[in-house]
């Protein structure tokens, strides 16, 4: 059984049909990327999974269970995290306090401060700042904290929305270490990105979707090197 399995879930914005159909699955200890053209329906997809917009229908099951529906905050506490795109840090609030916040499901005092550590070495910046204000911070720190954040309710599956948006060369290389580390040592991925290229080279599996379906599937590698991607997603 999958971690992940989404069923024929169709997602409407109004009168819009944004996602049409589509059914997609994560394996335990994946990284499985979904690469497409802006308005192609990547994010809706997260959101729908994060229990940020409801399927009209189909299943979203995770561990089993059936989530579509499902409040947010629950669907948290499932063991399902995400980094959403544009990051959406609490600008007002220090970096020790947004990343508290990642925890709010959670009353373990003690695990907390072990998963503030861990969060700390895997991001020393975050440490050095840890009484700034957020909205202080760079772009690339401002990932990090959201990945952190994230970090911060222990998820089996983190869901990152587009984190190279808007960072320098360098730090998209950071940052796609950082998602390979994580996986590594145990979380499982699904990733958006509109850095195709990237996205690829570090994940398992791939979906392309195009305006709301998905059009192809299968091996990164094999996608990476098929010469329909390449043409419209990779540049060549």
């Amino acid at each position: 059984m999958a971690m992940l399995e989404v069923k024929d879930i169709n997602v409407y914005y109004g009168a819009i049909h944004a996602i049409k159909g589509i059914s997609l699955s994560v394996e335990e200890g994946e990284i499985v990327t979904l690469i497409g053209a802006n308005g192609a329906g990547k994010s809706t997809t997260l959101r729908t999974i994060s229990g940020l917009l409801k399927p009209k229908t189909g299943a979203i099951n995770f561990l089993g269970k059936n989530i579509a529906g499902m409040p947010a905050h629950k669907i948290v506490r499932e063991g399902i995290s995400q980094v959403p795109e544009g990051r959406r840090i609490f600008a007002e609030m220090t970096v020790l306090e947004n990343l508290e916040l990642g925890a709010f499901t959670r009353n373990d005092k003690d695990e907390i401060k072990k998963d503030l550590e861990m969060v700390f070495g895997r991001f020393p910046r975050l440490k050095e700042r840890i009484t700034q204000l957020a909205g202080t911070l760079s772009g690339g720190e401002q990932q990090m904290l959201a990945m952190g954040r994230a970090l911060m309710s222990r998820p089996k599956l983190l869901l990152l929305d587009e984190p190279s948006m808007g960072l320098a060369p360098l730090l998209i290389r950071e940052i796609f270490s950082i998602i390979v580390d994580i996986n590594k040592t145990g979380t499982t991925v699904l990733l958006v990105e509109q850095n195709a290229n990237m996205a690829l080279s570090i994940a398992n599996r791939a979906y392309v979707l195009e305006t709301g379906r998905i059009t192809l599937s299968g091996d990164a590698k094999e996608l990476a090197a098929s010469e329909d991607v390449r043409k419209a997603y990779l540049g060549g």
